[in-house]
């Protein structure tokens, strides 16, 4: 709906606000029955958004309305209860309902001054973040879209102090010359990490790869001897199994080497909230940087990742920034620790989500998930299908049989709607792969999911 003021058609904010508000929280109410994955025909309307663009404004309801009429049907129920592809979380109400109010905001979260609330709900979240992950109390914090750069800005602020102690600035003279670094991984790092180094310069093929078990865990005893600067990273979390490096060994190992330790721990970081996994993460404390995501196993909307950094001076030395204009806050700007100047303010959902939930909602959180990766695993091998991975985490492999027989079930599972479930290659096995990690699952929707899951695995098994 439009008015009029000074002869001038306007907008009628309050009302349009009010129509999105309407369209969303409709697409919520119909997400426990929504298809997971979009039918063929609402996929086929996207073609109706695919048009010349027109000359003149058009009317912002009626942008709205074809926005919500073309594009909520094609959406993906990720945000529902059994998405199960990838680790995708949901969103938490107060989490989502912030992010509405963050976008009416439009906070630039660059400096203090240009946005004191983003600025001040940054530093709460650090203090809750660092003691839920039981960091060093001085670790340094930056929010950023997810774990790549998370991992780009960690392993940025590695480079820095690896560098540094052989009288190099890399921030001012780059790589040309510089001291080689050493880059150590397991053989089942994650491509996030590989694309990081990539950007930064180090190299994705230069790596020293580790072997590793069966679940995907390095083993320390195959660790290189550390000869000059060195970066060594670990994984907490694998993205088939939920596996984790063996840290306390590794860290133990690695005492004394000057060897800068970063954790890849896009999910399984948040292990730490949970009194019964809490063993998972031991020995990743001693680490120097710890990437992980919010948009994962905090629920809250994308994007949103995070690193933390043990040495504030290093992560501060390879992000910051400066210029005339840009007035230094009293006490901590932002962009002074991530990659990106403009920015939004990404802890407004954090901390929402965080106040929401407190201590006993996040474990509770992680826990149900857990369980429910455990009910999977059970039907599965009590149906008579392979569960490839030990569930330790949030994460299940199954194999319905040859890799062919494999592939179908997940293509038959996907296009059934009733959940979503990815495929992958395990160490040479096809299987499928679910991810367990959204809020609004329930036991039910897990029963729902095998029903499905299982029928289809039945009716696609060649003739004995």
């Amino acid at each position: 709906m439009n008015v009029v003021v000074d002869g001038k058609r306007e907008c009628d904010v309050k009302q349009l606000i009010r129509d999105a508000g309407n369209h969303a929280a409709n697409y919520v109410a119909a997400l426990p029955e929504k298809r997971v994955f979009p039918s063929p025909s609402a996929l086929e309307h996207l073609a109706r958004l695919s048009r010349p663009l027109q000359d003149q404004p058009l009317d912002p309801a009626e942008v709205l309305d074809e926005l919500n009429a073309v594009g909520s049907p094609a959406a993906v129920a990720s945000a529902g209860r059994r998405y199960f592809g990838f680790v995708v979380g949901g969103s938490l109400p107060a989490a989502l309902a912030a992010n509405i109010l963050a976008a009416a905001w439009d906070q630039n979260a660059v400096l203090e001054i240009s946005s004191p609330i983003g600025a001040a709900l940054e530093k709460v979240c650090r203090g809750w973040l660092t003691s839920l992950f039981a960091l060093p109390e001085q670790t340094e914090i930056g929010f950023v879209t997810g774990a790549t750069m998370a991992n780009f800005t960690g392993l940025a602020a590695a480079r820095h102090a690896l560098l540094r102690t052989r009288g190099w600035d890399v921030e001012a003279d780059g790589l040309f010359g510089a001291p080689p670094i050493n880059v150590i991984v397991g053989d089942e790092v994650h491509v996030s990490l590989l694309k990081a180094l990539s950007m930064l310069g180090l190299g994705r093929d230069r790596v020293l790869r580790v072997p590793v078990d069966g679940q995907g865990r390095m083993l320390p005893g195959e660790i290189p001897k550390i000869d000059g600067p060195t970066i060594v990273c670990i994984q907490a979390g694998n993205v088939n199994t939920g596996a984790f490096d063996p840290a306390g060994e590794i860290v133990s190992r690695l005492h004394g080497t000057g060897a800068w330790i970063h954790v890849d721990g896009a999910f399984g970081l948040w292990a730490s909230a949970s009194q019964s996994k809490r063993h998972l993460v031991e020995g990743l404390q001693e680490a120097n940087s710890w990437a992980t995501d919010a948009h994962k196993w905090l629920n809250v909307p994308y994007d949103s990742g995070l690193i933390f950094v043990r040495d504030p001076r290093h992560l501060k030395a390879a992000m910051s920034s400066s210029a005339a204009y840009l007035v230094e806050g009293e006490t901590r700007d932002p962009h002074l620790f991530v990659p990106e100047m403009s920015r939004r303010a990404r802890a407004i959902e954090i901390w929402a989500a965080l106040r929401s939930l407190g201590r006993v909602g996040l474990a509770d959180l992680i826990d149900r998930s857990c369980a429910y990766a455990k009910c999977f695993a059970q039907a599965f091998t009590e149906a008579g299908y392979e569960v490839l991975n030990e569930v330790v985490l949030n994460q299940v492999l199954v194999s319905f049989g040859t890799p062919e027989v494999t592939r179908k079930v997940i293509a038959r599972v996907q296009e059934d709607g009733t959940c979503w479930c990815g495929g992958t290659v395990w160490q040479g096995r096809t299987a499928m792969r679910i991810s367990v990690s959204s809020w609004a699952t329930t036991a039910d929707d897990v029963t729902r999911s095998l029903n499905a899951i299982l029928r289809i695995a039945a009716e696609t098994q060649p003739p004995a």
